[in-house]
C-alpha cells in the first residue's frame, strides 16, 4: 500500500492503523512507550533496603513492572478513556502481587484481571510499581513522588534544585520517631528550598500512605502519617483518593501532557513551543474529556 501511495488516503491509513493496533506486535511498542514515559523501567535497578523490606524480590520486582504493563495495553487495546488511566477500577495481578497487596482470592502465576476495591488503589497512582521507583532504598521521598506527578502527569517538571541544598534530617537511633512529613516542613523553612517544595511536597504528602515498596500504612516508623494536603492553587485534599479526583478536575492539563508524551515517542524528539497548537488539535478531534486511545492515536 506504500508502494503503491495508497497510505495518503485516510480512509486506507485508518484502516492499516487500526489493523496494526490490533496486532499482537503492537504490546512492543505500548510497553516500550509506558516503561519509558512512567519511569516503571527503572525498578529493575531498584534495591530497597533488605533488612527493612524482607520479603522485597526480583518476583515480586517483575510482578510490579508486569502490572503496570499489562494495565496500560488493556487500556488501549480496548480502547479506553485517557482519564481511565487514573481512575480505572481494574487492573492485572497473579498471587504474589495480590499478597503485597493484600488482595484475597488470587492464586498462581498468572496474571489475571481483577477488580480493585479500595479508592486509594484506582488507577496508576495506586500501582506499587510506580510508588516504588519514586521513593528511596530506606524510605518514601515526596519530592520524588510529587516530581513524577508534575512531570509525568502534568506536564509542569519543576527546575533543577539548587547546588548545596542540606540532606534531608533522618530520625536518630532512640530518638523519638518524627514523620516524613515533620521532616520535611523544617527543610522546607530554608528560604532556597521553600519555592520548588510548595509545588512538588503536596502531591508527594496526598501518597504517604503507601510505603517505600508501594504497602498501605497508617504509621511511619511509629509517627502517625497525616496524609492531608494542600495544593498550590489552594484545594485541600486527604490521602490518594482525594487527590486523585483533584487530577481528574483537571483534566485539560493531564489530557495534553498525555498527548505530549505519545506524540515526542512517536517522532523520536522533544516537543518544542510550536507543537503546542498541534497536540491541542489533536485532544479536540479526539474528544477533548471523552478522548480515547485509538482517536488520539490516529
Amino acid at each position: 500500500l506504500a508502494a503503491d501511495g495508497r497510505l495518503a488516503d485516510p480512509t486506507v491509513l485508518d484502516q492499516q492503523i487500526r489493523r496494526l493496533l490490533a496486532d499482537p506486535k503492537a504490546t512492543r511498542w505500548m510497553n516500550d512507550f509506558a516503561a519509558q514515559w512512567l519511569t516503571v523501567r527503572n525498578i529493575q535497578a531498584h534495591e530497597p533496603n533488605p533488612d527493612m523490606f524482607a520479603g522485597f524480590d526480583d518476583n515480586l520486582r517483575d510482578a510490579m513492572e508486569r502490572e503496570t504493563l499489562l494495565f496500560f495495553e488493556h487500556q488501549v487495546r480496548d480502547n479506553q478513556a485517557l482519564l481511565d488511566l487514573l481512575r480505572a477500577d481494574t487492573t492485572f495481578l497473579n498471587a504474589r502481587l495480590a499478597r503485597h497487596y493484600g488482595v484475597p482470592g488470587v492464586y498462581g502465576t498468572h496474571f489475571r484481571r481483577v477488580s480493585v476495591t479500595d479508592p486509594a488503589r484506582r488507577g496508576l497512582l495506586g500501582q506499587a510499581s510506580i510508588l516504588t521507583v519514586t521513593s528511596y532504598a530506606h524510605r518514601t521521598s515526596v519530592v520524588l513522588r510529587g516530581k513524577w506527578v508534575l512531570e509525568t502527569l502534568l506536564g509542569a517538571p519543576p527546575p533543577p534544585p539548587p547546588p548545596n541544598v542540606p540532606p534531608l534530617e533522618e530520625n536518630r537511633p532512640g530518638a523519638a520517631p518524627t514523620s516524613l512529613r515533620e521532616r520535611m516542613e523544617r527543610h522546607r523553612a530554608n528560604a532556597v528550598c521553600a519555592a520548588c517544595h510548595m509545588a512538588m511536597d503536596p502531591p508527594g504528602f496526598a501518597l504517604e500512605n503507601f510505603d517505600p515498596i508501594g504497602r498501605w500504612r497508617d504509621t511511619d516508623g511509629g509517627a502517625p502519617i497525616d496524609a492531608g494536603t494542600t495544593l498550590t492553587d489552594g484545594t485541600e485534599v486527604d490521602g490518594p483518593a482525594g487527590f486523585r479526583e483533584y487530577l481528574l478536575s483537571r483534566s485539560d492539563e493531564y489530557l495534553r501532557t498525555v498527548t505530549e508524551k505519545l506524540l515526542a515517542y512517536a517522532l523520536g524528539r522533544e516537543l518544542h513551543y510550536y507543537d503546542a497548537p498541534t497536540v491541542r488539535q489533536i485532544v479536540r478531534d479526539a474528544g477533548g474529556e471523552e478522548a480515547r486511545w485509538t482517536p488520539v492515536i490516529l
